[in-house]
Order: C-alpha cells, then structure tokens, then sequence
C-alpha cells in the first residue's frame, strides 16, 4: 500500500485528500465559488479612498457572457481576479499601518510585528477565494512572489520604498529585507505550492511562523521581564503565548477550512497533534539560535516535520 492511500484511509483522523473532496456534496464543491461571487459583488460597491476611485468589474468580466466561456478559461479568470484582489488588499494593509505609524497612532516596532501578524493570516485565509483547478495554488503563489521581487530590489538599494522599509525591518536598513523579511514570503509561497488548502500541514506551519511567533514578539516585548536561563534574549512570556496563541490560531484556521470542506478531522486526535507541534515549534524558537538560522526559517521547517509526523503517523 503506498504512503497516500495508508494515509486516506487511517479510520481516525483525515480525509482531506483530492478523492475524498470530490465526494463531498456539490454544494460544498461550490461554496468557494459562491463566496468568491460574493466578494465580486461586494467589490463593486466598496470606495477605496486611498485610489480615490470607486471598484469596478473588468471589462472582461462584463462584456463576457459567463455560459460563453470554458471551464479553463472561467478558472483562470476566476484565479486572476483572486490575485489581484489580494495584492490590492495587501497593499492596503501595509499602507494603513504605514500612516498609523507616521501619525503616531502606532510604535513601529508594533506597526512591524502588526503587518508581520495579519499579513501572513490574511492570505492563507483568502485561499478559498481560488478556483478548485489545479492551477489555483500557482496564482495564490504569485502573491508573495510578487512581494519578494520588491524586497529584492529595495534590499539591494536598486529602488528605496521608505514605506515598505519602516513597515518590515527592525533598523531601518534596506538590507534587513534580504533576511526575515524575505524568508517570510519565501515560506507563503512553499506552503501555497507545496501544501494548499487540503493540507493541515500548510495551514498550522503558517499559522505558527505569522500568529504565534507574532504574538509571541509583542507580549515578550511588553510583559517579558522574566527571561529563559538559556537565552536572554527570550522571555517565557513570550514562550508561553506562542505556544497557546499558535495553538489557538491553528486550530481556528483548521476550523475554518474543514467548515468550507477541504478536510476533514478527527478534532480529538487534531487538537493533541496542534499541541505538540505547537510546543515543538516554542521550543525551537527559545532557542539562541536567531543569529544563525532566522526564525522565519527555522520555526515554519520545523513545525513542518513536526505536523508531518504527528498527523501522519
């Protein structure tokens, strides 16, 4: 029996292979799509005031008959929309904390770690918004792509984006874009090709290296007075939330795509697993190994192998 079909079939954990989503009910299959026609709807209506435009539907889009077009040809459509929904939505994003931190509503270090947060969660939350076409996950990819060439280029000083610099570096130097920052969208993009939204090991990876090793930044830095013996540079406050706010958030993320039916779940048997690995990964982190291996690196691998094993075994 090969690896994938003993996986398939173990009686008390997943189904969350490409044969069993087929098998769901056809309104499960459509709920992505129906919610994605939600966003449409809802896009055309919304004013973006930093565009000081109002968003409209393409001209492709109107002038197109939907019954007129392929299955493929709707999908890649479907998927390009969804793309450019996303940078959009992630630039908005990065510029909102940007004014909040040059209005002094926010402390950069926590405007940082803020985008840090919701930046990652945001996009592997929009991945049902995709098609079910085996394309899908190379545009999602395309997202943080499309962010890493512009770390790339400000990294290198071949352009300067000010804004981009304050938002994601803790210095303020160009070079810091060529080190945590770029591993970060490194990771979203070999979680979004290599896992998707049928994995739970995309979905917790992800959501310890954005929510957990987030939280854990913030509350160490505010409430870390005690630091661990090994490491000074850590706190156990910090150890402590990012080990129950990245349990939190994976079994939240979890929750929500077994509800739109990418997985299904032994919840008993999911939650012990989210635990260890939760706890393996809060151990890596304490670790003083940050000058050697970033923890952009070092968290999302090794939550990696410890979801691979513990939900698979």
């Amino acid at each position: 029996m090969s690896p994938l079909s003993s996986i398939t079939s173990y009686p008390r954990f997943l189904a969350f292979s490409a044969g069993r989503r087929r098998e769901s009910t056809s309104a499960s299959r459509r709920l992505p799509r129906l919610q994605w026609d939600r966003c449409l709807g809802l896009a055309r209506s919304v004013r973006f005031g930093f565009l000081g435009s109002t968003a409209k539907e393409s001209a492709v889009v109107r002038f197109i008959p939907r019954a007129g077009l392929s299955a493929g040809a709707e999908d890649l459509l479907h998927d390009a929309g969804a793309t450019v929904a996303i940078l959009v939505g992630g630039y908005a994003l990065v510029f909102g904390f940007n004014d909040l931190t040059r209005r002094e509503v926010l402390q950069q270090n926590l405007s940082r770690k803020l985008v840090h947060m919701l930046s990652g969660l945001l996009f592997l939350a929009s991945w049902p918004i995709f098609s079910n076409s085996t394309g899908a996950r190379y545009f999602a990819a395309f997202v943080p792509l499309v962010n890493g060439l512009r770390l790339l280029v400000n990294g290198l000083s071949l352009t300067s984006d000010e804004g981009l610099i304050k938002s994601v570096t803790r210095e303020g130097q160009p070079q810091e874009l060529l080190k945590g920052p770029l591993y970060y969208v490194l990771m979203l993009m070999l979680c979004s090709l290599t896992f998707w939204r049928d994995s739970p090991v995309g979905v917790i990876c992800l959501a310890m290296m954005c929510g957990g090793d987030g939280v854990a930044d913030i509350i160490g830095r505010r409430f870390g007075r005690v630091k661990i013996p090994y490491n000074k540079k850590k706190s156990f406050a910090g150890s402590i939330s990012m080990f129950v706010f990245g349990s939190l958030i994976s079994i939240g993320m979890l929750y929500y795509y077994s509800v739109l039916g990418y997985m299904e779940l032994n919840w008993g048997r999911t939650v012990q697993s989210v635990a260890l690995v939760s706890l393996v990964a809060t151990m890596v982190e304490s670790l003083p190994i940050s000058d050697i291996i970033d923890d952009n690196i070092s968290v999302p691998i090794v939550t990696m192998a410890a979801a691979s094993l513990t939900l698979y075994s």
